[in-house]
């Protein structure tokens, strides 16, 4: 029985020397060590620039360690505030078939023509004055229709094809009066309400009726006269009244 048991044990001696060698190599060598970089967590909360996650097994180490990984700052979107050049610009809501009259200033352009293009005023009587063709009648017509008139004079003995263009370069002025902090004439801007023009005029006084005002409106030789709302629009010329309350 004896040499029965001593070929069982150096059988088994055989078996397990190579795993020993194979465990000695292992303990011995030096494996791959994940560096983490400093302050990893600043890292991967704000996202450094240039840092990499490394790679994570599975686990709850990993599921918080992805979740601050793709938490960041959010990206910030900057709105470029349009300069003076790319401003819309405003088109005055009265043009084409808004009537003339005194007080308007008028770009008349004669093509060809440089002694006859310049900028007009309608005077009191409702006319501009133009070299070679003197007074002509501006109140109450629209631009294109001054611009007929002018073509007419010109063509009947001083150009023989002359071609004539009238835009408005300024409006009239309206007034406000009564409860104002100042009362008096202002430029007209296209597009103005009441509300507007009693800003312009520095706001209601506090003795002012803020719920309607009296708008008179010039109409040819007559004029309308009513109690309006602040969001009415204003024409150039009109006359705003604001009352006084009495309570």
């Amino acid at each position: 029985m004896a040499p029965v048991w001593l070929l069982r044990a150096f059988r088994l001696s055989i078996v397990a020397l190579p795993a020993a060698l194979a465990l000695a190599g292992c303990m011995g060598r030096s494996g791959p060590i994940a560096a983490m970089p400093r302050n990893d967590l600043d890292s991967m909360a704000y996202g450094s620039r240039g840092y990499q996650q490394p790679a994570y097994g599975g686990g709850a180490f990993a599921a918080v360690a992805s979740g601050f990984s793709r938490r960041g700052n959010p990206p910030v979107v900057y709105a470029a505030s349009p300069g003076p050049a790319s401003a819309p610009r405003v088109v005055p809501v009265y043009e084409p078939d808004y009537q003339l009259d005194a007080g308007d200033r008028l770009r008349v352009v004669v093509y060809g023509q440089e002694g006859l293009t310049n900028t007009y005023t309608i005077g009191p009587g409702g006319t501009i004055t133009m070299p070679l063709i003197g007074a002509v009648p501006a109140r109450g017509r629209t631009p294109s229709g001054l611009a007929a008139a002018i073509t007419a004079r010109l063509r009947n003995g001083f150009i023989r094809d002359p071609s004539v263009a009238v835009e408005i370069d300024s409006y009239r002025p309206f007034f406000i009066l009564g409860e104002v902090a100042a009362p008096g004439q202002y430029p007209y801007v296209p597009n103005m309400t009441v509300e507007s023009a009693v800003a312009i005029a520095g706001g209601f006084s506090p003795r002012a009726k803020r719920d309607s005002v009296i708008l008179t409106h010039p109409e040819g030789a007559s004029s309308l006269r009513a109690a309006v709302p602040l969001g009415t629009p204003l024409s150039p010329g009109d006359t705003v009244m604001v009352g006084e309350r009495w309570f």
